[in-house]
């Protein structure tokens, strides 16, 4: 992944505005959909995937809705496009796994590599707390 898809667009929006919510506020998913301007369905999706892996803690029923999994401290950038997009790809060579029987001649193969580590790293000095901050 490289480019951010309209899913990864749409899950950031809505999980800092969760973030920027009371801890303890369990917020309704249509008011989350229509404070970031997301279809509810779609959102829908992308919180379920988000709650499987724990970034946010679903409530059913009357007074249902949706609370962050952990503190927004502690949830990062990196943590919700991995979350939605996959792992960040530069180039396929750089997946584990994927056998490029040119890599150990390969003079790109490290740019690809640094790439790859450059672009986690940014993503995962950024917090949703400080994100919601702004």
């Amino acid at each position: 992944m490289m480019e951010l898809t309209r899913k990864g667009e749409y899950a950031i929006r809505g999980i800092v505005y969760l973030a920027s919510r009371p801890a303890d506020q369990v917020c309704l998913l249509s008011d989350i959909a229509a404070a970031v301007d997301v279809p509810p369905t779609f959102l829908a999706k992308i919180f379920q995937q988000f709650s499987k892996i724990g970034l946010v803690k679903s409530y059913r029923g009357t007074g249902g809705g949706f609370i962050l999994g952990r503190t927004a401290d502690r949830i990062t950038l990196l943590d919700v496009v991995e979350a939605v997009e996959g792992p960040i790809i530069p180039n396929r060579c750089v997946v584990n796994g994927i056998d490029c029987d040119r890599s150990s001649a390969c003079n790109v193969h490290p740019v690809w590599m640094n790439v790859q580590s450059q672009v986690r790293d940014i993503l995962n000095k950024v917090s949703l707390k400080e994100l919601a901050e702004k």
